[in-house]
């Protein structure tokens, strides 16, 4: 639970906070589309700089004798903390100073999910309850949701987006101080966080996968970054676009928080006996299908199911991920999910300067949004066939049989 209210605050509102605001800023005159897709890529900017901190921290550390020990939950409380203040920062009417405050953010959001996500599921793998790891992950869901929601409500009172930055960056705070004493310093250490046995005692003892391996591994979860991340930025203002008018488009949002909840609880689920990249395929043609949904019917039962789609898959994704890593490098999983993570961070990058690209360069705000939408479900569908081909050429259960 700390671990889910912790994703909640980094992700749920640390990150995402801004795509429900978005709407409100537009409406303040404060931003405007193109300036606004440069502040999304900020963010996500600094979560790639945070995941790459998190790769390159154990080979820093050790090259560096004269710092102080590693310990996890230092930086996890610290991340926690810089969010609350950061978000707090964008209720100030600087805009000019907006840009440096989203890509803090996104540094501290990478903190916060890489090193709870390795403390959390090194935890629960010694209490021999690793399949609960997907209750945590339903934490960035929570957070959409509560954020959405909190929204929609301020949208209805007329309440300006810097009252809304500033009630986020309240949360935040409150959420931190909720989880401080649980994430304390014992079993914190990075090799807590990296170490560990396996989820699954199967395969507890293969030999550590190669660097080509990983890499693939780490290029399609790097595409599952790219092909949602427009949708999940932009969702409210293209269904404002399609629904002008609507009372139910600030609900889209909070629905895909609701998806993203209901499908990090489902994968905690699923018997994982056999190959996790089957999964992940599937997760990838499920939020492609959202964004067809979308794009088909932009009509309220299509953005409805849409954002439902979009969100089931989310973090199961990275569950079953981060798993995979657990699996395949056991003894580096922090660095390999700093890898991922920051894969996962090109893909978001490239997003938003797409979409404000190919706006420009459309005859309609519809036209370029849609065209945006089809290159990212062709992204998904391209990852979900390059796990199918790495399940072929790395079979799980030939690797345990040779064992």
């Amino acid at each position: 639970m700390a671990g889910l209210l912790a994703l909640a605050t980094a992700m749920g509102i640390g990150r995402f906070a801004f795509t429900p605001l978005l709407p409100m800023m537009l409406s303040d005159g404060v931003v405007d589309l193109p300036s606004a897709s440069w502040l999304a890529s900020a963010n996500y900017f600094g979560y790639l700089v945070g995941a790459l901190l998190c790769t390159f921290q154990p080979w820093i550390w050790k090259r560096l004798g004269f710092l102080p020990p590693l310990v996890a939950t230092v930086w996890l409380r610290g991340g926690l903390v810089a969010t609350a203040l950061l978000t707090l920062g964008m209720a100030l009417q600087l805009p000019v100073a907006w840009p440096l405050l989203r890509f803090a953010a996104g540094v501290a959001s990478a903190l916060v999910f890489v090193y709870t996500s390795g403390w959390c599921l090194a935890q629960l793998s010694r209490l021999g309850a690793p399949a609960l790891g997907g209750v945590m992950y339903a934490g960035p869901g929570a957070g959409i949701a509560i954020s959405g929601l909190l929204a929609s409500g301020m949208v209805a009172l007329q309440w300006t987006a810097a009252a809304g930055w500033l009630i986020f960056g309240v949360l935040a705070a409150l959420l931190t101080s909720i989880v401080w004493s649980t994430f304390s310093e014992r079993d914190s250490r990075a090799g807590a966080v990296a170490g560990g046995p396996s989820a699954n005692p199967a395969v507890r003892e293969e030999a550590p996968a190669g660097r080509p391996q990983m890499l693939l591994l780490a290029s399609a979860y790097g595409l599952a970054g790219f092909g949602y991340i427009i949708t999940a930025t932009f969702l409210p203002v293209i269904a404002r676009q399609a629904m002008p008018g609507s009372g139910w488009i600030d609900f889209f949002w909070p629905l895909f928080g609701v998806g993203v909840v209901c499908g990090a609880l489902l994968a905690t689920r699923i018997p994982v006996a056999g190959d996790r990249r089957y999964l992940l395929a599937g997760a990838y043609v499920i939020q492609a299908l959202g964004i067809g949904a979308s794009l088909l019917s932009p009509t309220l039962a299509g953005f409805a199911l849409g954002s439902m789609l979009l969100g089931l898959p989310f973090t199961a994704i990275t569950f079953f991920a981060m798993q995979e890593v657990r699996r395949l490098r056991p003894a580096a999983a922090a660095s390999y999910m700093g890898l991922l993570t920051a894969l996962y961070g090109i893909g978001q990058i490239a997003g938003p300067p797409l979409v404000a690209w190919l706006l420009q360069r459309s005859r309609t705000l519809v036209e370029g949004f849609t065209l945006s939408l089809e290159i990212a479900a062709g992204a998904l569908l391209a990852g979900a066939l390059m796990y199918l081909w790495m399940a072929r050429a790395y079979p799980v259960l030939l690797r345990q049989n040779l064992r």
